[in-house]
């Protein structure tokens, strides 16, 4: 086995939205995608007041890609035009194939905005090939429960694993494209030695700690692009650490985005604003 090294290091940038705390590391500053991994939002960590207003995220549409919401602290309610619906807390994941087109709603529970709390959601987008962009609309909720747990280096380290399988485990979600997902924490001095099959696109984000990956130091709020030059990939914690780790196949297809739409041609985008305002997407989302 061969170990993966770091292509580069490259910090989020703060674009918060109202009162809301966000960082951004994908798109950023010389990185568009880590194909077929399109953007990341980090919200928080940051505490909530009673009666407050929650979060902004109310209707809107999306096609052509998924969301991967990881709820690591707090609670989010889910909503869809396809007659999803949801409150997902802490530790839970929320992984929405949006397809062909739907509206759909993030919104803090009554109880949260009632009684506040900490709160840090992270938001990642995973592109679908042109031959899956207009696939039936699905949605998977995920408690904590729901997840199983790798435990590795003698338990300094557990993956929480949510698609794809390691270690004789399958995570839930059975993903359309083969993405392997998960979240890994790690107590200080914890080392883990990760598959990283050659060919496929690693996604890396440090979420929290201090930590070196394939040598290099990592601070949290930072994406690490890895280079494909191995099939393993080690994270030696320095901290204790929390890091989204994945891989995936290149699609290697044109990308055209438009806000919430992520399609191939300029005239596929054009489409989807159509058929949106068509009401094609579905409505009447009970919130």
């Amino acid at each position: 086995m061969k170990r993966r090294s770091v292509a580069s290091v490259r910090p989020a940038y703060r674009d918060d939205i109202g009162d809301l705390q966000t960082r951004r590391p994908l798109p950023g500053p010389g990185v568009q995608q880590v194909d077929p991994f399109l953007f990341l939002n980090h919200h928080g960590s940051q505490v909530y007041p009673p009666n407050n207003g929650g979060l902004p995220f109310g209707p809107h549409p999306h096609r052509g890609f998924e969301t991967v919401t990881f709820i690591l602290e707090g609670s989010l309610a889910h909503h869809d035009s396809g007659g999803h619906a949801s409150v997902i807390e802490a530790g839970g994941v929320q992984w929405m194939t949006a397809g062909s087109g739907l509206v759909h709603a993030e919104i803090s529970p009554p109880e949260f905005k009632q009684h506040g709390g900490a709160l840090e959601i992270l938001q990642l987008w995973v592109n679908l090939p042109s031959r899956l962009k207009m696939v039936a609309p699905h949605y998977v909720g995920l408690q904590r429960e729901d997840i199983p747990d790798v435990s590795l280096d003698e338990g300094r380290v557990t993956l929480e694993l949510i698609a794809g399988e390691h270690a004789g485990e399958t995570g839930p979600v059975e993903s359309l494209t083969g993405v392997f997902m998960s979240v890994l924490r790690l107590a200080a001095g914890g080392r883990a030695e990760l598959p990283a099959p050659s060919g496929r696109n690693v996604f890396l984000y440090a979420v929290s700690g201090q930590a070196r990956v394939a040598g290099e130091r990592v601070e949290p709020w930072h994406l690490v692009e890895i280079n494909d030059d191995g099939d393993t990939l080690v994270i030696e914690a320095e901290t204790q650490c929390c890091y989204l780790f994945g891989h995936a196949e290149p699609i290697g297809e044109p990308v055209v985005t438009h806000g919430p739409f992520v399609m191939n041609t300029q005239e596929e985008i054009a489409q989807a604003v159509r058929d949106y305002q068509d009401g094609k997407f579905g409505s009447g989302l009970s919130l």
